[in-house]
Formats: structure tokens, sequence, C-alpha cells
């Protein structure tokens, strides 16, 4: 979900802001049959090309679209969206702790906090000087190590769906998987709007109470990265300066309390 280029960081944030649709599965096209001789039998019509496989990690069965186009939505399906949305539009504070898992299971971890709308910031921790911070309008991917730094307005990523002041996923998302079981929710989806790329895959329990657990963004070449939160605390206040975007000559690294 930011940029493939900070060491495993980057593999987080870029996996939403840069991720392109998976490419569609191409149906085989069978080969044309030589001709046959005289009373030879015909050759066998060779099968057509299996479907794509689901989204990995499924573990129930759901309906899952393919290429940039949503699923139709049944009535079923149309309330577990609505839940996510309301969960959101519910949220003025997040904070707690991260664990960022890549393709190739590598881990980083650290703490991370939520303003909505628009702000959010992750603190990896130490020995890694990265940070990524939202101030409702840019996203910037820092390494206070190396010193750089790569913004993005913030709308160009899916995360404005979930973190702007009005959500409501049914009207602004094309939605590309639900599933239900008796204690969680799960909805990918991607923005309708072409300036916006990127997909992202929302897993929230529901008991005792609705709350989100992690997500999983993919990039252009369909590598995934996991984001499983913990400790998460909802409604504390938490300081508005933590999500300014500072200069990376500037920015001491520590973690805002």
């Amino acid at each position: 979900m930011w940029t493939a280029k900070a060491s495993g960081l980057g593999l987080f944030v870029v996996a939403s802001l840069s991720c392109a649709l998976p490419a569609l599965a191409q149906d085989a096209k069978p080969a044309p049959a030589a001709p046959a001789p005289a009373a030879s039998p015909a050759p066998a019509t060779p099968a057509p090309a299996a479907p794509a496989p689901g989204a990995a990690g499924t573990a129930w069965s759901a309906e899952v679209a393919t290429g940039n186009q949503g699923i139709t939505l049944d009535e079923a399906q149309i309330k577990v969206v609505k839940a996510v949305s309301d969960y959101f539009n519910g949220v003025s504070t997040l904070k707690g702790n991260f664990v960022q898992t890549t393709s190739d299971q590598k881990k980083m971890k650290g703490k991370f906090s939520l303003l909505r709308p628009g702000k959010f910031r992750f603190d990896y921790a130490l020995p890694s000087k990265q940070i990524i911070i939202s101030d409702g309008e840019q996203l910037a991917i820092q390494d206070l190590d190396l010193r750089n730094e790569d913004r993005i307005q913030l709308d160009q990523t899916p995360f404005r769906l979930l973190l702007r002041k009005d959500v409501d996923l049914v009207r602004d998302a094309k939605i590309m998987e639900v599933q239900e079981a008796e204690d969680l929710m799960v909805v990918a989806l991607q923005d309708k709007s072409p300036d916006t790329p990127g997909r992202i895959k929302v897993y929230l329990s529901t008991k005792p109470a609705v709350e989100l657990k992690e997500w999983v963004t993919t990039d252009a070449q369909g590598i995934e990265t996991r984001v499983e939160l913990a400790d998460v605390k909802m409604g504390e206040k938490l300081d508005p300066a933590a999500f300014k975007i500072q200069g990376v000559s500037n920015n001491p690294l520590q973690t805002p309390h």
C-alpha cells in the first residue's frame, strides 16, 4: 500500500496506491483440428480453459468478481456491505498495533493511529525508520534513515472510500467479493473512479462487536500484502498535530502519543 522502494514498508501502502487490476483470465483457444484421413476418428475437442481462481486465502465459498467488473449484489450481500460502511462511518479515531506480512512472509510491525476523515499514521518499529502518514489530502511515505519520501494524493488510493466523511460502499465502490460467516465479514472492493486504481479486501469481526481486524491489498503483479491489527482502541482522543506531514529532514523519529 505505499511504494515498493522502501524495503518492505512500501509493499504495505503501494499495494493500495498503485495496484492495478489483475489481468483477466484468457480463455484457451483450441487449435484447429488437422484434416483426418477417411474412416479415422475425429480428434477430440480441447477442453475450455478453467476459470481464474478466487482470491487467495478464501476459507469458504463466495462469489468473486474477475477483471474490473464488480459482482451483482443480492439483498444479503448488500446488507453486509452496508454494515461495513456503517462501521467506518461510526469510527472517529482508532489506534493500536499492526503486523505487516509481505508475500515472501517477511514481517514488520509497529503502531498505527487513524483520525477520520482521511488522516492516518503508521510508525514502523525499530530498526526500521519508516513512517507512512496521511494528512487527509496527501499520503507521504517517509524513510528517515535514507532521508527520502514519496507523496501521492489520498484520493488516488482505495483508502479514500473507507476514510471519507460519508462512507457508502454500495454507492461508490465496485464490490468484487462478499463473504459472511458467523463472526466475520469480508468485503473486497475497488473505487468506481477510473482515477483511483487499487483493490483492498477488508476483514471485520462481528463478535462481540464489529471491529476492523485486517486488510489485504494487491499490487499490479498480483502480489498480496496483509496488515493485521491488534489491541485496537476506538474513540480515544488523538492529537491532530500527529498527522501533519513534516519534511524528512525535520521529522524526529518518534511514535505519537
